[in-house]
């Protein structure tokens, strides 16, 4: 499933997928239309934008994790958005996100984030008001390290408008990830 207010976004992101070998895309340009045909026929993955009018992306992720009439609360949800600051990463992945993406979209970004959702899923957690994707992947081979707390933004995230790349969005998303990169560099 793709959601997007830009046709041209949908038409390139169902181009990039249909690549992949996907055949059942369904696209959307608004977000009540896509969380209405979501509950009758659930997506194996959603590639939403951000903003869109009147409800965006955050809030279709919300409606997908956390409302009662949602047929699959774990699908692997993909941000796809030109956002890039710190704090609107992390509200994302706090909403519930599973992996995000920066425009302009490079389909190898994309390819590499549906890839981290079909071949290395993560759990699932519902901790107080949050219900999502585990901000830590879980290596079965833990070495005792906490690390609980790491990635996740400063306290004063708000305050700067830092923007983040797309290496160091994957790292905030996928923490585990970015270490076997930097293992296999080095």
């Amino acid at each position: 499933m793709i959601v997007d207010d830009q046709e041209f976004s949908v038409q390139m992101l169902r181009e990039m997928v249909r690549v992949l070998g996907a055949e059942d895309i369904r696209t959307f340009t608004d977000v009540e239309k896509a969380w209405k045909d979501y509950k009758i026929r659930p997506a194996d993955i959603v590639l939403t934008d951000w903003q869109m009018e009147p409800a965006d992306g955050i809030k279709l992720t919300q409606l997908i994790r956390k409302h009662p009439d949602s047929p699959n609360t774990f699908v692997p949800i993909i941000m796809v958005t030109g956002f890039r600051e710190r704090h609107q990463v992390f509200e994302a992945r706090d909403a519930g996100v599973t992996e995000y993406v920066v425009k302009p979209l490079a389909p190898k970004s994309l390819f590499s984030r549906i890839e981290a959702v079909i071949e290395r899923p993560r759990r699932f957690v519902r901790v107080g008001d949050f219900f999502g994707p585990d901000r830590r992947r879980h290596d079965p081979e833990f070495n005792g390290e906490d690390r609980r707390g790491k990635g996740a933004p400063p306290k004063d995230a708000k305050a700067g408008k830092k923007e983040m790349g797309q290496d160091e969005i994957d790292a905030a998303f996928n923490p585990n990830d970015a270490a076997q990169k930097k293992e296999d560099a080095d």
